[in-house]
């Protein structure tokens, strides 16, 4: 089942250019193009005549042509334009999707189209600020349920084991963490410290720790399917935790979309930002290889994960005391495949 009233990322907005883009979401066919005037629309990735994929086809002036025998569907879905006939019957048509574009971002609505206007999706306006958050994106497909992914950004205690060449550190650390969880209107937010730490191999990549750390992560989970992320350190004991003086270490930004294609299947929209090195573009390279290696590492991992609870099903899962976020997560996705409106402040406890 898939929360449906609600806004998923569909795509980054340069992956939606002069040819249509076909992707599946919440297991529905659905095409994004743009039109003449460069606007993002969303159909039915189907053509209502003999069914062939509209991704398969061409933007005209008009609209997405489909390239079996030339039908035009303008944005809203309805076909304007049939080669063989002047009359268009009113069936010729498919379903629209709600868009918005925005922050480098495409989203869409798969519920019902009256509600899309009552929320908005997730602000990142880092995407904007390319002088003091040089960034870079990409989309990786995972064959996992998208919950999987965000059970995996919210906990930090894989880390230490999964992440061991790149950003984990000290294992224990991330138990001993100093943790605080708020509840928000749209979700959580989870705020922790790994004081005197052992500074992870991408953090002395990127700006040379030589001694223990003082480390923050602080991830906004925003439901169904958003985190944002804002992780750093600074040399310890110069007052990060006691006097939020952040400045002059290592700080990455990040924006993480967790869509379902299917079931079993997801995409992930990352991007990560650079707010150390900024005028250095090297930086920014070198920070984007290190989280997406960090990345192979969590898709080799939820993948496997994936593959044994299709086999073994939940049956026998054991949760331990670090779950408490995640569990508290997976309530609200509860909550909101149960119906509860939008908007409304979700229970955490």
């Amino acid at each position: 089942m898939f929360v449906r009233d609600a806004w998923y990322t569909a795509a980054w907005g340069d992956e939606v250019s002069e040819n249509p883009l076909g992707r599946r979401i919440c297991n529905e066919p659905i095409v994004f193009f743009r039109d003449q005037r460069g606007k993002v629309a969303a159909l039915e990735d189907r053509c209502c005549h003999r069914g062939l994929p509209l991704h398969l086809g061409t933007v005209v002036e008009q609209g997405l042509q489909c390239g079996y025998h030339g039908l035009v569907y303008d944005r809203t879905g309805r076909c304007v334009y049939i080669p063989a006939q002047d009359q268009i019957p009113e069936r010729a048509k498919v379903r629209s999707y709600s868009v918005q574009e925005r922050d480098q971002l495409v989203w869409v609505w798969i519920g019902d189209p009256s509600k899309a206007d009552e929320t908005k999706p997730p602000d990142f306006a880092y995407h904007n600020d390319t002088a003091n958050w040089p960034h870079k994106h990409a989309v990786l497909h995972i064959n996992a349920n998208y919950v999987l992914l965000l059970d995996n950004l919210m906990d930090a205690t894989h880390v230490g084991y999964v992440h061991s060449k790149t950003i984990g550190g000290d294992p224990l650390a991330f138990v001993r963490a100093k943790e605080k969880l708020t509840r928000n209107p749209n979700g959580l937010t989870l705020t922790s410290w790994l004081l005197d730490s052992t500074p992870p191999p991408t953090y002395v990549k990127a700006v040379g720790f030589e001694g223990k750390i003082d480390r923050w992560l602080e991830r906004q989970y925003i439901a169904p399917g958003s985190v944002l992320l804002w992780t750093g350190a600074v040399n310890a004991g110069m007052g990060a935790y006691e006097n939020n003086r952040r400045e002059g270490g290592f700080s990455l930004r990040m924006f993480n979309g967790l869509t379902p294609e299917t079931e079993t299947t997801s995409f992930y929209f990352w991007s990560a930002a650079n707010g150390y090195q900024q005028n250095e573009p090297q930086a920014t390279e070198q920070l984007f290889a290190e989280v997406e290696s960090t990345f192979a590492e969590d898709k080799s991992v939820i993948e496997a994960q994936q593959k044994r609870l299709t086999e073994f099903g939940d049956a026998g899962r054991v949760d331990i005391t670090t779950d408490r976020t995640q569990l508290a997560m997976r309530r609200i996705i509860e909550r909101m495949l149960a119906g509860s409106a939008a908007g409304v402040t979700l229970d955490v406890a």
